[in-house]
């Protein structure tokens, strides 16, 4: 048919109601004309009639439609560039290809098009699918000059459809949205500029967050409604929330959910009405705090990920479960990428870095990130470079600000945990993981008494074995988080032991902790986790610390629980247990040592922090117990560190001096090297070379 009469019937076909068989006719046809019409007018005609055609525009199928308009200009604008240089470099006299009409001369008359008769944002679909074919990929089909004008008519049509709430509308926000993820790279800095950040970051947010992005978190609501309760779940794969969740995904929006964070993060630096920032802050605390709500009314969240292999249906773990959490994943990634650049914004905007805005930001943004711990402590799903920053930024903000602190443990205490076989669902695992280890950065911020009440009871609930459920029988198999959890709740007292202001504390707490540490080891910590936590105790009753001067005998009695104790345990080769971090930070391997092993080195390791007028002593005790170690390698072992904490500078200057007094003139040397008993030399001086009493009775003999 001729491109007039094709033009004349698809301008009818615009007019007819909607009807989805012949949209996708409709709309292939217009792809046609818009490379075969050769008068620039016909151009600028069509795309006119194009963006006011009832049959497209009466019941869009949301922003899929938006993105198909975007695909038909940028498909057309790359065939008439492909069309363009085929008629340039083939032979003269050949036909032809195309319309015939150059990119700059379609560019210019398509956008003519873009008229007063349709919308604003309507405009920038036709624009941006110009632009992506014109310019995307690397092609260089327009002159500077027409590139920087498309761009900066790409802009201005945003901001004006932006700016007309009324006429623009959630469709067309969203639209506007979409069409700035595909058009922002290849936007010029000059021209990024233009964009009005106040009334775009608001856009970004809605429909990140809105019936075309993540639905407020509803999703969740409907998979509760599929979900058949029994020993084992069953959630069909068939089921409404599967197809639901399956829709989500391939919603334009919500596949480009990376480019729209980034974009987000463009307008939170560009914005220049701070509260505009701080209503999206709120927008996601808001959006994470009911997606943390459902989740908790939803029955797949009592379920461990210890036990999903035996808990849910196989069909269920194979189909709509991975993709769930794969949704869940993306939604935290999204939010976390626009949280990190309002918290660097809150380093250096003199609004959001005062007194009163600062500290509830820092705390919001915690608030945040507690509610996505169910995902970000999934198989370490939190640990990466955004996050992190995010996280480690809002504690340095918040750990200023002593009150804010106070404040903010309170409305996160954990609950406390239960007597007898009842295990908290894994939602409520992780909301305690997130608290002690968030609270673990906040001691020096903390009076003793908060520091008590809000750090050291929640966490010493998590080690006393007459309170915890992490030592029920019904925590069996342990759950995911167990170790995770003991090893926070350790580092919580840890750090509480580490403040000098919390010294009347410390001394009260630390023979608590002592027997809690001796109980919990070798079942529930590694060697390595014993003896740092061991160390750091002995290092907070030693000088400068004032515990010191206060309870100056508490460092020997110390020691002397766990000479006593390393006498008679056990000399069996430890397991190894799962210990992630240190694995990540440390490629060395690590040698076989049994109980009794670990527990000699932990005394060895506290004998840089002894009282001077105690280190002699206490150099003579741990040798003899080295040499009750019956195993030759792990005795070894042992022997290596011993010299090492003599010469490797680990003991201050004037331990140093006492240590070397004993290895050379006191015993010490023959005691670790050849495992001479006590005062085996009898304190005799003798010349180097020569023949002891028994050497020159064996030598008369002879």
């Amino acid at each position: 048919m001729p491109a007039d009469r094709l033009l004349a019937t698809v301008l009818r076909a615009y007019q007819d109601t909607p009807n989805p068989t012949t949209t996708d006719k409709i709309l292939a046809t217009t792809t046609a004309l818009l490379t075969s019409l050769n008068n620039p007018l016909n151009l600028s005609l069509l795309t006119s009639h194009f963006l006011t055609a009832r049959s497209i525009w009466q019941a869009p199928d949301g922003l899929r439609t938006c993105l198909r308009v975007m695909s038909i200009y940028n498909t057309a604008a790359i065939h008439v560039r492909k069309n363009e240089l085929d008629n340039a470099n083939g032979p003269r006299g050949m036909p032809l290809v195309g319309s015939g009409v150059g990119s700059e001369d379609w560019a210019r008359a398509v956008a003519k098009g873009a008229d007063d008769r349709s919308s604003r944002w309507q405009h920038v679909l036709v624009l941006t699918g110009i632009l992506m074919g014109m310019e995307g990929g690397s092609r260089r089909s327009l002159s500077r000059s027409l590139r920087s004008t498309l761009e900066q008519a790409v802009a201005t049509a945003a901001n004006l459809a932006l700016e007309d709430q009324t006429r623009t509308g959630p469709l067309g926000r969203g639209a506007v949205v979409l069409a700035l993820t595909y058009a922002f790279p290849l936007m010029s800095e000059s021209v990024k500029q233009l964009l009005h950040a106040n009334v775009l970051l608001p856009a970004i947010i809605e429909a990140m967050l809105g019936d075309e992005g993540f639905q407020r978190g509803t999703f969740i609501s409907s998979i509760i409604r599929d979900i058949t309760p029994g020993k084992v779940m069953r959630w069909q794969p068939d089921s409404p929330s599967v197809a639901r969740i399956s829709r989500l995904e391939s919603r334009p929006l919500a596949q480009n959910m990376g480019p729209v964070a980034r974009l987000a993060g463009f307008a939170v630096q560009q914005a220049t009405d701070p509260n505009i920032v701080l209503q999206a802050h709120e927008e996601l605390l808001k959006f994470t705090a009911t997606l943390l709500d459902t989740w908790s009314h939803c029955p797949l969240s009592s379920i461990d990920q210890s036990v999903e292999a035996v808990a849910i249906s196989p069909d269920s773990l194979e189909g709509p479960y991975p993709m769930l959490w794969q949704l869940l994943k993306k939604i935290m990634f999204t939010v976390v990428a626009t949280l990190q650049p309002m918290v660097g914004r809150s380093l250096l905007d003199p609004f959001m870095r005062n007194d009163m805005v600062a500290p509830a930001m820092a705390a919001k943004t915690l608030h945040t990130l507690r509610n996505l711990s169910f995902i970000s402590m999934r198989q370490g799903a939190g640990a990466f470079q955004v996050y992190e920053f995010t996280y480690l930024t809002s504690l340095d903000i918040i750990t200023r600000y002593p009150g804010a602190c106070v404040s903010y443990l309170q409305d996160t205490q954990p609950p406390t945990p239960q007597n007898g076989n009842i295990v908290p669902s894994p939602s409520i695992q992780a909301l305690t993981l997130f608290h002690l280890n968030t609270a673990e950065h906040l001691p020096l911020s903390l009076p003793t008494p908060a520091a008590e009440n809000l750090i050291v009871t929640p966490a010493t609930a998590y080690l006393s074995p007459t309170t915890s459920w992490l030592y029920s029988p019904a925590n069996n198999p342990p759950s995911s988080l167990t170790l995770q959890l003991f090893e926070a709740a350790h580092a919580c007292v840890l750090s509480v032991l580490s403040c000098p202001q919390h010294s009347p504390l410390a001394a009260q707490l630390i023979p608590f902790y002592i027997d809690v540490l001796l109980s919990s080891f070798p079942s529930r910590i590694s060697p390595r986790q014993f003896r740092l936590a061991f160390r750091t105790v002995m290092q907070i009753t030693s000088p400068p610390y004032p515990i010191s001067a206060t309870h100056p005998e508490l460092s020997e009695t110390l020691l002397e629980m766990l000479r006593f104790r390393a006498l008679d345990a056990s000399t069996d080769a430890l397991l190894k247990l799962n210990e992630k971090a240190a694995a990540a930070t440390s490629k060395e391997e690590v040698p076989v040592v049994s109980e009794q092993t670990a527990l000699v080195l932990a005394l060895i390791d506290a004998l840089p922090y002894l009282p001077l007028h105690a280190l002699e002593e206490w150099l003579t005790r741990a040798a003899e117990t080295m040499n009750t170690i019956v195993e030759p390698d792990m005795r070894e072992v042992v022997r290596r560190r011993f010299w090492d904490i003599l010469v490797s500078g680990e003991m201050d200057v004037e331990r140093g001096a006492v240590g070397v007094a004993w290895w050379g003139t006191n015993g010490g040397r023959e005691m670790v090297l050849m495992g001479q008993p006590r005062g085996s030399g009898n304190g005799d001086f003798m010349m180097s070379g020569a023949l002891v009493a028994e050497q020159v009775r064996e030598s008369s003999r002879l």
